[in-house]
């Protein structure tokens, strides 16, 4: 596992700059603005916002405020049109698709509202996928000890289809989680989970987010569950609304 408070120096042959030992993510001035037949859109307005090493941070606001767009740049799967994107030490604004993808194997574990499984692949399979493509020859043995973890050991050979969706969505934690990421992205992870298996399976996002020393940005509607992280920031049409006007998560 790695020490959330070491900064990454190499990753996949590439050298990585360590602009901050002390944040995990800054953005700096971040914009993201969209073309549409009525114009263009403004959808990130100018975002400040650093997150330092093992932080949980959520991320609150209305539909269409800009979460899941500020999540899917800093997971470098969007491009921002404005500003500065630094995660890790790494500026992302400097790297090539291929470039992103090594990095985001290597340094970013992503759980989604819709889990994300593949559905001709077994729960062992789906874990291990990230691992095998990092070249890790120990890939099965830790999906499994993964899935172990996350109470699913019975369910090793299973496909998505025939699990509930709290144990889907407990193989997508096992998977982001089996490459050790430095930063955990959680996109409304219990929004397709009725409130007690969404219950259990957040305590165990937070459980391993622990015992990893993981950085977590977490996205959520739900007041209660912003509240578990140790900061909350609101997104207001595309703004971070400074903290003397909001009330609380």
């Amino acid at each position: 596992m790695r020490n959330p408070g070491v900064p990454l120096k190499q990753l996949c042959g590439e050298t990585v700059t360590t602009t901050d030992n002390h944040a995990m993510i800054r953005l700096d001035r971040l914009e993201l603005t969209l073309p549409s037949a009525a114009g263009p859109v403004h959808i990130l307005r100018g975002l400040d916002l650093e997150v330092t090493r093992g932080e949980t941070l959520s991320v609150v606001g209305p539909s269409g405020s800009g979460k899941s767009s500020m999540m899917m740049i800093v997971a470098g799967l969007e491009q921002a049109t404005g500003g500065t994107v630094v995660v890790g030490g790494a500026d992302l604004g400097t790297k090539t698709e291929d470039g992103l993808a090594r990095f985001r194997r290597d340094t970013i574990g992503i759980v989604f509202q819709d889990f994300h499984l593949i559905p001709t692949m077994t729960a062992l399979e789906n874990v291990a996928v990230p691992l095998e493509l990092a070249g890790r020859a120990d890939a099965f043995e830790r999906a499994q000890a993964c899935l172990d973890q996350v109470g699913l050991d019975h369910r090793l050979t299973h496909y998505p289809g025939q699990l509930s969706g709290g144990e889907q969505q407990r193989v997508a934690l096992a998977r982001a989680f089996a490459p050790e990421p430095d930063l955990l992205l959680a996109d409304e992870p219990t929004g397709n989970l009725d409130g007690a298996t969404g219950g259990h399976v957040i305590d165990l996002l937070f459980d391993l987010q622990r015992s990893h020393g993981t950085t977590l940005v977490l996205i959520t509607h739900d007041p209660g569950l912003a509240a578990r992280c140790a900061r909350t920031v609101h997104l207001i049409d595309g703004r971070i609304l400074d903290p003397d006007e909001s009330a609380g998560p």
